[in-house]
This record gives C-alpha cells, sequence and structure tokens, in this order.
C-alpha cells in the first residue's frame, strides 16, 4: 500500500509539473492510476462521479459570488473605497498604505477573491502611493498582503469550496472568518505603523512621503464625508448578505444571488459611465470562465479521489496517522507544512479539493473542530497567494507596477506572510477567535 501510495504521488507530480492544465492533470492522474492499480469501479462509473462532484446546490453560489466579485472589480468601487479611507487615516504614520490594506479588508467583504482585491485596490492604491512617495517595497507589500484577505474575511469562495468538500456548514465558515480576517487586518496595520516609526526615528525621509509630513493640507469633514455616499451602500450590501445567512433568512445560495443582482444595480446607480456593452461582455465572459474552470476542477478531483478511496489509500494514510504514537498538535503542524508547500506551486481551491475530503476524517479523529479548522485552511491558502512559483497576488501586483523589480515586491511581501504565518499559530492557540462567533450565533 505504501508503494502504490509513493507511485500515484510521483505520477501526479509528473502530470501537476509536465504544464497541463490542473483539470486535466487530476483526471488523467486518476485514469493512469486508476489502469495501474486496477480501480475498476471509478473508471466504469468517471462520468457519474464526475457529474456528481459538481451536482450540487450550494455549488451555485460559486458563480454568483464570483459575478458579485468581478462587477465590483470592474467598477470604480475599489478606488473610491480607497479614497475615503485615505482621507480618515492621512495623518497617522503610513496612514497611506495602511488605507489600502483596510480598503483591501472591506473590498474583500465584497469580492471574496485574493488578486481580484489586490487588482481593485492595487490599480489605484500603488500609483497613488508611489506618486506620493512611498517606497516601493510598502507600496507592493501592503497589496499584495492585503489581498489575500479577500480569502479569509466573508463571503470567501474559499470557504465555499472548503465546505462544500468536507460537508461544512458555509454559513458557519463564513461567520469564523470574520474575527481572525479582522486581527490579521489589525496585524497588518501595526506592521505598516510600526515600520513607518522606525523609518521616521531613524530620520529617513524622501523616500516615504507616509514618514514624513501629511503631503497635502489635510481634508476637512466635508471632504472627508463626501465620499461616503458611494461606500456605505456597498457596506451596507455586505451587511445584508450576512445578515440574510447569519439569521437564518436566506441560504447562502440565495444571499449569493441577492448580492450579485444589487451588486450590478448598485454598480449602474453610481457608475452608469463604465457599464458598456462590451463591459458587460467582458464581465460575463470571465464570470464563466472562473466558473467553469472552478466547476472542471471540482469535478476531476472528486473522480480523482474516488479512485484513491477505492484503492483503500486515503483510508490507510488516515489510519496511519491516527495510530502514530504523536501529539496531534504535531500532526497539524505537519499538515499546515503540507498545506504551505502546496501553496506554492497550485492555487487555492485546488489544494481544498484536493486535500479536504482527506484531512476532514483525520481531524475529526485527531479531535480539531471542523470549522476552526477551515479557518486554519484558509490562512494557509492566503500564505500561498504570496509564496513563490505560484504566488498570484505578487504576479497582480507585478502587472500593476511593471517597472518595479519581484525581488523588491518579494521582499516588500515578506513581512505579511509572516505576519500570516503568526496568524495560523494565534487561531491555534485561541481557537474561539474562530469559533465564539458561529458557537453564539448559531449554537453548537
Amino acid at each position: 500500500m505504501i508503494i502504490e501510495g509513493l507511485i500515484i504521488i510521483l505520477v501526479a507530480l509528473v502530470v501537476l509539473f509536465s504544464g497541463m492544465p490542473l483539470a486535466f492533470a487530476f483526471g488523467v492522474t486518476g485514469i493512469l492510476c486508476g489502469l495501474l492499480f486496477g480501480a475498476s469501479g471509478p473508471l466504469d462509473m468517471m462520468a457519474h462521479i464526475m457529474y456528481g462532484g459538481v451536482h450540487s446546490f450550494e455549488l451555485l453560489t460559486l458563480p454568483l459570488f464570483i459575478l458579485m466579485g468581478i462587477v465590483l472589480a470592474h467598477s470604480p468601487a475599489g478606488s473610491d473605497l480607497y479614497e475615503t479611507l485615505h482621507r480618515f487615516l492621512f495623518r497617522l504614520p503610513g496612514g497611506l498604505a495602511m488605507s489600502n490594506v483596510w480598503a483591501c479588508s472591506i473590498f474583500a467583504a465584497m469580492c471574496g477573491s485574493s488578486p481580484a482585491t489586490a487588482a481593485a485596490i492595487g490599480s489605484t492604491g500603488i500609483p497613488e502611493m508611489r506618486k506620493h512617495g512611498v517606497s516601493d517595497t510598502l507600496a507592493t507589500g501592503c497589496i499584495v498582503g492585503g489581498g489575500t484577505l479577500g480569502i479569509l474575511i466573508p463571503p470567501s469562495i474559499t470557504f465555499i469550496i472548503y465546505g462544500i468538500a468536507t460537508e461544512t456548514s458555509i454559513g458557519k465558515l463564513f461567520i469564523a472568518g470574520v474575527i481572525p480576517g479582522i486581527l490579521i487586518t489589525f496585524l497588518f496595520s501595526l506592521w505598516v505603523l510600526i515600520y513607518s516609526l522606525y523609518r521616521r526615528s531613524k530620520g529617513e525621509r524622501g523616500k516615504d512621503a507616509d514618514l514624513q509630513a501629511p503631503v497635502r493640507h489635510g481634508y476637512t469633514w466635508t471632504e472627508r464625508i463626501q465620499h461616503l455616499p458611494r461606500v456605505i451602500p456597498f457596506v451596507l450590501l455586505i451587511t445584508l448578505i450576512m445578515v440574510s445567512i447569519y439569521g437564518g433568512i436566506a441560504t447562502p445560495s440565495e444571499a449569493a444571488a441577492i448580492g450579485a443582482s444589487a451588486s450590478i444595480v448598485l454598480v449602474i446607480l453610481f457608475y452608469r459611465k463604465t457599464i458598456t456593452l462590451k463591459s458587460i461582455v467582458a464581465i460575463m465572459q470571465k464570470t464563466v470562465n472562473e466558473s467553469a474552470m472552478i466547476m472542471l476542477i471540482a469535478a476531476t478531483t472528486v473522480f480523482f479521489q474516488s479512485v484513491l478511496t477505492d484503492l483503500n489509500v486515503t483510508q490507510q494514510i488516515v489510519q496511519f496517522i491516527v495510530t502514530m504514537e504523536s501529539n496531534r498538535w504535531l500532526v497539524m503542524t505537519l499538515i499546515n507544512l503540507l498545506l504551505l508547500l502546496l501553496g506554492c506551486f497550485l492555487p487555492p481551491f485546488a489544494i481544498i479539493l484536493l486535500t479536504a475530503p482527506m484531512l476532514h476524517p483525520l481531524i475529526v479523529r485527531l479531535g480539531f473542530d471542523p470549522i476552526w479548522f477551515g479557518v486554519i485552511v484558509t490562512i494557509n491558502m492566503e500564505a500561498g497567494c504570496i509564496t513563490p512559483p505560484f504566488g498570484i497576488n505578487l504576479y497582480v501586483v507585478k502587472g500593476i507596477a511593471p517597472d518595479i523589480p519581484m525581488a523588491q515586491i518579494l521582499r516588500g511581501s515578506l513581512p505579511f506572510l509572516t505576519i500570516l504565518l503568526l496568524g495560523i499559530l494565534i487561531v491555534s492557540a485561541f481557537p474561539q477567535l474562530a469559533l465564539f462567533l458561529p458557537q453564539h450565533m448559531f449554537g453548537r
């Protein structure tokens, strides 16, 4: 069984690193391993298994939230949000960069996607920070790091996929991500503040305008408030979605439909000039492309998992780990290392679809809460959005500022990666950070 497992891992690695699209890579790996080891059941039922993998009402949530995020990303909502926060935070040391971090956190609640959050806020924030003298390192780092909040602060596509893969309540996962998301946002902002104060104490001026006196005379309260009418409706929209889910008024799928419809209406009302026939076609095309890609990966991953189950590989791995005379936190540490390693090469949804069905029974048998583990997995996936060679947020920011060397972007994102790892430790040490709201709003 160990030899079979090693061969399957080897075949999977060869196919995945061949450059083949992920959906086909998982499918081809499943077929090859099924033929090699005689897993005739999954091979005979391949079409049925793949159809069953995506035949789920809960999956309807996915394209709707993707549509919502793409609609908002195609509008100036991100730049308006950034400008509003900047007018309130500009007096703080590092206030310009801090505004981007908080703009990312709020836009994350409207979007649910990490690269979309980084692109929407970074496209305005990075040029603005550079124009006012903020170092390229800090300017790119806070967007790369802040963008990761898109998959932690609900609604989150990652939570949706984890919930479906493990049959865990998506509503509970959403609410579980709120406190950890706010905590990491505060830690990001704290780093920006400490960095700015340190540079100021060293007397390093000129490169970082956020370390000097404010670059403009200031904002009156009228100027601060005048942007709020453009931001408040979108914040109310997120509140409506969360309340409808947590209050039992609507299912996540129904809430996603409300969010997608309302976001389109709001964008039309506030940004009518940005809505053209061409932009509508582009939004729909991107929604279909992203949704179909995830659905196809989900279908082939379910097939691959069924081959592993038929060959008894999954059960043997779980049984082997459980029978090991090891501390359960040592096992959890190894799981985190595995997730971080996979995050260097695969997108978050592929990692979750591949590992969650296998890890879920192991987590339960070790006495960990699946809701808490969903948050831990998602923070790991956030780190994966920063770590090369995959590190999708790195490439999003590189696309926004192509003249900044990738080495400098990596250097700026390293402190935010460290904070994410610290976030894993904090949430592990204090599980109630993730479980308090689900337990009190839903009961056990």
